[in-house]
């Protein structure tokens, strides 16, 4: 099974910090006591007190192993169902909502909206600017099409595009930090909370016709983020699975509020 799409996001962040020469201790020079976060668009935001997520129906569409025409149909499919919950839930609290688009390719360019893609030949990567999900399907994913782990892709995306419109991608760029350590922990925590915001809208259509415990385990089992001897920019597979268990266990944003949780929290 391919790494999620989370693996590609820290070369996002490389790529965008080679762009300052301020150097980090300049940062927070500037005025700001970084630890705890203290920016309200993160720490206190109107997302968090926007309530449960309403109950509602998603079914999986038909998907075959390496058929790529269905597992676009699928993947659609499902951005289709978080278009109709996160829309509904969003301006009913009063918030901003603007659909997410979806492209799908055969190839995503090498460079792609400040990202570097992967060596892989599977990729969903969502760009804050243009509102878009580029998704490229490939063997990586399609070997194995009996598990959640594509409906999670669009989930996991789709949970980026939340946290767009909800302007905390926005305060995270503009997080100041000290150290580099700071730096890769406001990191994970925004990638953190993107985990749990995807179980937030998988309880809320749980469950899936056909899925039992037995899937969700098995998605847990999947989700693998510790690469020896590389900065962890995103969250260690214990710190994903506790977020991800803490968005399907209340389907509730604000159990994905990862700014306030301490340092043991987002390792």
């Amino acid at each position: 099974m391919a790494l999620s799409s989370r693996l590609v996001k820290p070369l996002k962040i490389a790529a965008l910090l080679c762009a300052f020469i301020v150097p980090l201790t300049g940062m927070s020079a500037a005025g700001a006591a970084t630890y705890p976060v203290l920016a309200s668009e993160l720490i206190a935001n109107p997302l968090y007190e926007s309530g449960r997520l309403a109950q509602t129906a998603c079914d999986e569409k038909p998907i075959k192993r390496n058929n790529r025409k269905l597992a676009r149909a699928y993947f659609d499919g499902v951005i289709a169902c978080l278009e109709s919950t996160w829309e509904k839930h969003l301006t009913d609290a009063g918030l901003s909502y603007t659909k997410l688009r979806v492209r799908h390719v055969a190839k995503i360019p090498k460079k792609y909206c400040g990202y570097t893609s992967s060596k892989g030949d599977s990729e969903a990567l969502y760009c804050e600017g243009n509102r878009t999900v580029l998704v490229e399907l490939g063997k990586d994913w399609l070997n194995d099409v009996s598990d959640l782990w594509l409906f999670h892709q669009a989930s996991f995306t789709y949970a980026e595009h939340v946290q767009n419109l909800a302007g905390i991608s926005a305060a995270y760029e503009e997080l100041p930090y000290d150290k580099r350590a700071e730096l890769l922990e406001q990191s994970r925590r925004l990638s953190l909370q993107t985990d749990c915001l995807s179980t937030v809208f998988l309880q809320s259509v749980w469950p899936l016709k056909g899925r039992t415990t037995k899937d969700w385990n098995y998605l847990l089992s999947l989700q693998e983020g510790d690469l020896r001897g590389e900065e962890r920019w995103w969250g260690k597979s214990s710190s994903v699975r506790y977020w991800m268990k803490q968005g399907f266990a209340t389907s509730d944003p604000a159990s994905c509020n990862t700014w306030t949780a301490s340092s043991s929290k987002v390792a």
